[in-house]
């Protein structure tokens, strides 16, 4: 993942990623912290031998927000972005956290969830394509959120 960093600072400068991910620089350094933690799990996607979309996955009670409080042990969050511009808006986000919903659930996780701003409209959307329902709107340190739970 380290050899990823340089191209995850390119696209962590896209307008998409800039608009819901929020500063290039602090998000850069969060993701530099967090490559080396087992913690945290982090994944370059590829389509067609393309990587254009990044992809983390934790265990939502080794890294405590009050609005995952209520779940489960063994309940994963995700958290992601496409960062090819030209790969926005046609189906892929939607297939990859299907595919990565669904294999985190094959290996134990109790509960998968996603929690993208609630004004994330096209997330949302693709989420719910994806397998994911909406379960209530939470108030998170980025501000209002929507949770989603896979049901696939």
């Amino acid at each position: 993942m380290r050899q990823d960093l340089p191209r995850l600072r390119i696209w962590l400068r896209t307008p998409d990623a800039t608009l819901w991910w929020g500063d290039p620089e602090e998000q850069f350094a969060l993701l530099q912290q967090d490559v080396n933690d087992p913690r945290m799990v982090m994944r370059i996607i590829s389509y067609e031998g393309r990587p254009f979309a990044y992809a983390q996955d934790y265990e939502v009670h080794v890294w405590p927000q009050p609005h995952f409080r209520h779940l489960p042990a063994g309940a994963r969050a995700i958290d992601a972005f496409i960062g090819e511009p030209d790969m926005i808006g046609k189906g892929h986000g939607s297939a990859f956290l299907r595919l990565l919903a669904e294999q985190l659930r094959a290996e134990g996780a109790s509960t998968v969830v996603i929690d993208p701003a609630a004004n994330n409209l096209r997330a949302r959307h693709a989420y719910e394509k994806a397998g994911f329902r909406s379960d209530f709107f939470v108030v998170t340190g980025e501000g209002l959120a929507i949770l989603m739970t896979f049901g696939g």
